[in-house]
């Protein structure tokens, strides 16, 4: 079977998805963003397309922050420019760039930029939410 069609639990052990620990916004019972992070990392984020630029992407990753005071890393892909100005504006700094193969499928070329937040002395002050938290 080709790798992009991969049934969704097999994609995401492949992905290592399950070794996340997961927050979820949600609203009225609907989930309005989704992140995922690790002791050291921001792995991903998700926020439904009605919910954002309404402060669920900063609450999300004001959460995170609470719980690893002590910093975080995550890595953008270059030509997301509104994902770099975001993350900068929760206190994420630019800290290099590279280039390289797309992990299991190399026919594509990235580059990628990582981004450090150096830990609650450096955090900016963010939005008040409720937001849940699940152990994958």
């Amino acid at each position: 079977m080709p790798e992009a069609f991969l049934p969704l639990p097999v994609a995401a052990e492949r992905e290592s998805l399950f070794d996340y620990t997961l927050r979820v916004a949600e609203l009225d019972g609907r989930v309005m963003g989704v992140v995922a992070y690790d002791a050291q990392k921001l792995a991903w984020q998700y926020v439904a397309p009605d919910a954002q630029r309404r402060g669920v992407g900063a609450a999300l990753v004001a959460a995170v922050q609470q719980d690893r005071p002590n910093g975080l890393s995550l890595e953008l892909l270059e030509a997301t420019d509104a994902a770099q100005a975001f993350y900068q504006r929760c206190g994420f700094v630019v800290t290099g760039s590279h280039g390289g193969r797309m992990p299991g499928n190399e026919r594509f070329a990235l580059r990628a930029q990582p981004m450090r937040w150096h830990g609650s002395d450096a955090a900016p002050a963010m939005h008040k939410s409720t937001v849940l938290s699940h152990k994958a």
